[in-house]
C-alpha cells in the first residue's frame, strides 16, 4: 500500500511539472493545483483506474462521471494512460474505455479518442509516446498512432499513422511539409491544407498540358 501511494505521489509530481514545461501561463504551483482542470481530471482518473483494477464495481464510473461534471473532461476508468500526460484547457475531452495512451502525450480541448460503433473488445485508439493532438481533433476506432506524431486541430483520424508524421484534414492525411519547430512543437498556424495542395498541383499539371 505504501509503495502504491508513493508511486501515485510521484506521478502527480510529474503531472504538475509537465504543466510548467508546456504552458507558459502556469505561474506558480498553487495556480496549477487549483486552476487546471486537466490535472484534476487526471488525478481523479488515476484513483478511478486503481479502483477499477481492483474490480471495485460502480465507484470508478461514478468518479469518472463526477469528474466530467466538474471539469468537462471524461476519461473512462478502464483507459490506460502513461506518464507525463497533459490535457491543455481540457473542456470537451473524451477518452474511451479501451484507449491506450503512452508517455509524454499532449492533447488540447475538444479532443475525442473514441470508437466507431458498437463493437466489443478493443475499439478505441492506441496513442504512442510524444504525441500531440490539436484542439477538436477526433481519433476514432482501434487504430495505432505511433510515436512522435502530430495531429492538427480539427482533424479526423480513422487510420493508422506511422511515427514522425503530421496529420491534418478530414479525413486525416499525412502531410510532408515541416509543421514543427526546432523543439518539436506543433505549429498549428503553419499546417498546410492537403486538399488545397492537391488542387494546386492539378492546376499546375493542367497549365503544363495546355502549354505542351
Amino acid at each position: 500500500m505504501f509503495e502504491t501511494i508513493k508511486r501515485g505521489i510521484s506521478k502527480v509530481h510529474e503531472d504538475i511539472k509537465v504543466i510548467y514545461d508546456n504552458d507558459p501561463a502556469a505561474k506558480n504551483i498553487f495556480e496549477v493545483i487549483l486552476c487546471y482542470p486537466g490535472l484534476h481530471a487526471l488525478i481523479a482518473y488515476r484513483l478511478a483506474h486503481r479502483l477499477y483494477k481492483w474490480h471495485i464495481p460502480l465507484i470508478p464510473r461514478m468518479i469518472s462521471y463526477l469528474t466530467r461534471i466538474i471539469t468537462g473532461i471524461e476519461i473512462h476508468p478502464a483507459a490506460k494512460i502513461g506518464r507525463r500526460f497533459f490535457i491543455d484547457h481540457g473542456e470537451g475531452v473524451v477518452i474511451g474505455e479501451t484507449t491506450i495512451i503512452g508517455d509524454d502525450v499532449l492533447i488540447y480541448q475538444q479532443v475525442t479518442l473514441g470508437g466507431t460503433g458498437k463493437d466489443t473488445g478493443k475499439r478505441h485508439p492506441s496513442i504512442g509516446n510524444h504525441v500531440v493532438i490539436g484542439a477538436g481533433a477526433k481519433v476514432l476506432g482501434d487504430i495505432i498512432i505511433a510515436d512522435h506524431v502530430r495531429i492538427g486541430a480539427g482533424s479526423v483520424v480513422i487510420e493508422d499513422v506511422p511515427s514522425h508524421s503530421t496529420v491534418v484534414g478530414i479525413p486525416g492525411r499525412i502531410v510532408q511539409r515541416a509543421t514543427v519547430d526546432e523543439d518539436g512543437n506543433l505549429m498549428h498556424n503553419h499546417i498546410p491544407d492537403p486538399i488545397k495542395t492537391e488542387i494546386e498541383n492539378l492546376k499546375q499539371e493542367i497549365e503544363q498540358l495546355k502549354k505542351s
